[in-house]
C-alpha cells in the first residue's frame, strides 16, 4: 500500500487556467450560435408587438454577450428575446451551479435552512401530511433535507438537470434523484405525488407552460403544486434596472405575472388556494445590486476572458470591495428594514402560489 499523500485538489487560480483554452475556443466564432432568432410574438400568449424592456450583459460571470428582456403589450409576460439556444444554455450554464461556482453556490444554498422551512410550513394549511412530494429543480436536495422537521412522516423526492439530484440521494436529502427533464420524466410519474414543488424552476425554463402541465400529471387529484418565482412587477425592477439581481441574466428565460400564473394554472385544472407575496420576498435587493455594480467595475479572474487580470487590477479590484464595505453594511441594513412591509410598498421581489389539483 502507497503512503503518498494524496494530492492537493487544485486551487481556483489552477482552475481557470486549465479552462482557459477550453473557453476561448468556443469563444473563437463568436456568441452568434448561442442565441435562437428573435421572436415576433409572445410564447406566453401568443400576440404580437413585444417591448424591449431591458438590455443587459452577464452580471454574474461575466460571460460574453448582450442580453434582451421584451414585454408583451398585452399581458406583460417578460421573456428572454432573443432566448439562447441548446448551445447557449450549455455555455452559460456551465461552471455557474457546478464547476467553478459550484463550491460557492452549493454553500449558500446550504445556508438557507430558515427559507427552506418557511417554504414546507406554506403548505400545513392545505395537506399537514402529506405521503409523498416531489421537488422539481431541487439542486444538491437541501430544501428536502430542511423540509423534513416540517414533515417528518413526508418522502422527499427531487428532480434537477444536473447531477445534483444524484449526489443528493447518495447524501441522504432525497429518497430518489431522477436526473433528467421534468418534461421528459412526467408521464411516467403521473398520479405519483401529493406535492409537486417548483421553487425558482420556472423561470429558468424554456417551456414553461409544458412544465405546468407536466405537474398536473405527475400530482393525484386533490394533490398541490407550490410555485414560487420572482415577482416581475416588483418596484425594485424598475428602481434598480439592470442592477436589479432577479433578473439573472442569461439564465432566466421568463418572468411571469402573477395574475398570468393565476389563469394558466386554472385553465390547467388548478385551484389556487393562496398566493404570498412578503413571506418569499428575499432581502436582498440592495446588497446584489451594490455587488452586482462593484464587481462589474473590475471583474475576478474567469476562464472566458482571454488573459487573466493584470497584478494593478487585482489591486484596485481588492481596494474596491474594501472601499464598499459601508455600502454593503447599509444595503444590508436597509434590506432587512424593508422586509416587512415589501409587499406593502411593492417591492417584494418574489411571489409564491398554491395550487389544489382539481
Amino acid at each position: 500500500m502507497s503512503n503518498d499523500p494524496e494530492p492537493s485538489p487544485p486551487t481556483r487560480a489552477e482552475q481557470v487556467a486549465a479552462l482557459r483554452p477550453v473557453y476561448q475556443a468556443d469563444l473563437a466564432d463568436g456568441v452568434d450560435r448561442f442565441f435562437e432568432a428573435r421572436r415576433t410574438t409572445c410564447p406566453w400568449c401568443g400576440s404580437g408587438d413585444p417591448k424591449t424592456r431591458l438590455r443587459t450583459t452577464d452580471l454574474l460571470q461575466h460571460k460574453p454577450g448582450r442580453f434582451v428582456l421584451d414585454r408583451c403589450q398585452e399581458c406583460r409576460h417578460t421573456f428572454q428575446n432573443p432566448r439562447l439556444s441548446e448551445a447557449g444554455l450549455e455555455f452559460y450554464y456551465r461552471d455557474f451551479y457546478d464547476g467553478l461556482g459550484e463550491k460557492h453556490l452549493s454553500a449558500t444554498f446550504a445556508g438557507r435552512t430558515k427559507m427552506y422551512v418557511r417554504r414546507a410550513e406554506s403548505l400545513l394549511s392545505y395537506d399537514p401530511a402529506p405521503k409523498n412530494w416531489l421537488d422539481v429543480g431541487t439542486g444538491h436536495g437541501h430544501f428536502c433535507e430542511a423540509a423534513r422537521a416540517v414533515l417528518p412522516d413526508t418522502a422527499f423526492d427531487g428532480l434537477d438537470f444536473t447531477d445534483g439530484a444524484e449526489l443528493a440521494e447518495r447524501a441522504g436529502r432525497v429518497e430518489r434523484g431522477y436526473r433528467g427533464s421534468f418534461l421528459d420524466v412526467a408521464q411516467d410519474l403521473a398520479g405519483h405525488y401529493d406535492v409537486v414543488s417548483m421553487f425558482h424552476y420556472l423561470e429558468h425554463s424554456t417551456q414553461p407552460d409544458l412544465e405546468l402541465r407536466a405537474a398536473h400529471r405527475a400530482i393525484r387529484p386533490g394533490g398541490h403544486l407550490l410555485i414560487e418565482v420572482p415577482n416581475p412587477d416588483s418596484r425594485y425592477a424598475r428602481i434598480l434596472g439592470r442592477w436589479w439581481i432577479p433578473w439573472l441574466q442569461p439564465q432566466h428565460l421568463h418572468l411571469i405575472p402573477v395574475d398570468n400564473l393565476r389563469r394558466r394554472l386554472a385553465d390547467l385544472g388548478f385551484t389556487v388556494v393562496a398566493e404570498q407575496h412578503t413571506e418569499p420576498h428575499d432581502p436582498f435587493d440592495l446588497l446584489a445590486a451594490v455587488w452586482l455594480a462593484l464587481n462589474a467595475a473590475v471583474p475576478e479572474d474567469v476562464p472566458w476572458h482571454p488573459r487573466p487580470p493584470t497584478a494593478l487590477r487585482r489591486i484596485l479590484r481588492a481596494a474596491l470591495l474594501i472601499a464598499g464595505i459601508p455600502a454593503f453594511l447599509l444595503a444590508t441594513a436597509m434590506d432587512r428594514l424593508i422586509r416587512p412591509v415589501s409587499h406593502r410598498l411593492g417591492l417584494s421581489n418574489a411571489y409564491r402560489l398554491v395550487a389544489r389539483r382539481d
